[in-house]
């Protein structure tokens, strides 16, 4: 019964960020990106606050012992965001999606970089297989000869998607390091107040005033943000990292459904069927961490498909 409460508080975390990446999508014709950081970031703290004060965890949980440990990983998750964000500004909902499952693929490689995690045989042959699958999807924008035309802008979201997956697993073997003495909300929280902090300082780079509509896209993408990543974290009190980890792609077909019904985005063959494979090789390396007794469970709660 434990075990299904955390799945279906895992699902439930994965539709909410697939609605936040959908309300951000909505605005991100007139709203730079990072503005939308700020929006996401800081209206998620009241929501991660509250429920804090609510498990009496407020005082506790907020303690740090490496403050510069925080700064680092929320900077480097700030960028991740705001690449991510542009890239839904460029790409349909879906392909930024499938390219976003890339994140697992390149925590595996850097934290056998950075963390000294032995690589073996069977990993870098699932790997390879999530790596093939990332090339397929991305493939049809490398057809490139007008940089400065459409195939030129598809292809920087493209991109722009990538480097966000990249960025997103560097913050998750960060964030590996952190937990070792810093409790999960307290890693939680300090990204939200530095990602508030560091897209505060590109106000002078050109932020906009929304529109009213886009005002409350931007304020429920954050609300929303921060009720999902409670979902997530409260479904870890009750499933093992390992149980819950396969579900993270359900997230492809809420974006797959929210593309079609709001966005009118009909996925590419291409699209679909790069994420089939990155989807089976992410599952094959799930397996085997299972199989060698990983545990990820304090670590995954602060990861999501949206960084």
């Amino acid at each position: 019964m434990a075990s299904s409460r955390g799945i279906l508080f895992k699902v439930v975390a994965l539709f909410l960020f697939s609605i936040m990446a959908s309300l951000i999508k909505a605005s991100a014709a007139h709203v730079p990106a990072y503005q939308a950081v700020f929006f996401r970031s800081f209206f998620a703290m009241p929501v991660i606050l509250i429920w804090l004060a609510q498990r009496h965890d407020l005082r506790t949980g907020l303690k740090t012992k490496n403050p510069l440990g925080h700064l680092w990983r929320g900077l480097i998750g700030t960028t991740a965001m705001a690449m991510g964000f542009s890239a839904l500004g460029i790409l349909p909902l879906p392909e930024v999606t499938a390219i976003g499952f890339a994140a697992p693929l390149f925590t595996v490689i850097l934290a056998a970089l950075l963390l000294g995690e032995r690589f073996r045989l069977f990993r870098l042959a699932a790997l390879a297989i999530g790596l093939v699958g990332v090339v397929i999807i991305i493939a049809p924008r490398l057809t490139v000869f007008d940089l400065g035309g459409v195939e030129g802008v598809l292809l920087m979201g493209a991109l722009l998607a990538l480097g966000s997956a990249f960025l997103r697993a560097l913050a998750m073997v960060h964030v590996r390091r952190l937990v070792k003495t810093e409790e999960t909300a307290a890693i939680v929280f300090y990204f939200s107040l530095t990602a508030t902090c560091a897209s505060l300082a590109t106000i002078p780079f050109g932020w906009v005033w929304p529109e009213p509509r886009e005002f409350i896209f931007l304020i429920s993408a954050g609300l929303v943000g921060g009720v999902a990543q409670i979902c997530l974290t409260t479904g870890y009190r009750y499933a093992q990292a390992s149980t819950l980890a396969p579900f993270d792609y359900v997230s492809m077909l809420f974006a797959l459904v929210i593309g079609y019904f709001i966005f009118a985005e009909v996925p590419t063959a291409a699209t679909l069927f790069g994420a089939a494979i990155v989807i089976f090789a992410g599952i094959l390396i799930i397996y085997r961490e299972h199989k060698l007794g990983l545990v990820r469970g304090k670590a995954r709660p602060t990861m999501t498909p949206q960084g």
